[in-house]
């Protein structure tokens, strides 16, 4: 197992890493729209997920992975009514490569954002 750590995304806000690498496979934690200064972005479903993606980018980016990479993403969204505009974006980030997904709308999330997103790549050898 590796640990996956890089400061182009925000720091743990718990006791867990952004990510692990085991047998070529990189799991990310959960990303929400904090800047990697840590600040949240005060934005709509669409622009936190935008920051989301900025987050993943980064993680896999350090993981030796990339958005093209990704085999299954799991999105967490506080309102099933925005569902298609976190469509939209999510759409902007994988509309040639499509990877499984599952979507579950949540009472709440971290810091009362509007979007979470997690994913599973594999990992360039």
């Amino acid at each position: 197992m590796k640990i996956v750590h890089t400061n182009e995304a925000p720091q743990a806000i718990g006791p867990y890493c952004q990510g692990m690498i085991v047998n070529n496979m990189f799991y990310s934690s959960g990303q929400i729209p904090l800047t990697a200064e840590g600040h949240l972005i005060d934005g709509d479903i669409k622009e936190q997920t935008h920051q989301v993606f900025k987050n993943l980018k980064a993680v896999l980016a350090e993981a030796g992975s990339s958005l093209e990479s990704v085999v299954k993403a799991t999105v967490f969204i506080k309102n099933m009514d925005e569902f298609p505009l976190l469509n939209e974006v999510y759409g902007e980030y994988f509309h040639t490569h499509k990877p499984a997904r599952s979507c579950v709308e949540v009472a709440r999330l971290p810091k009362d954002v509007l979007v979470e997103i997690e994913v599973i790549a594999l990992v360039k050898e």
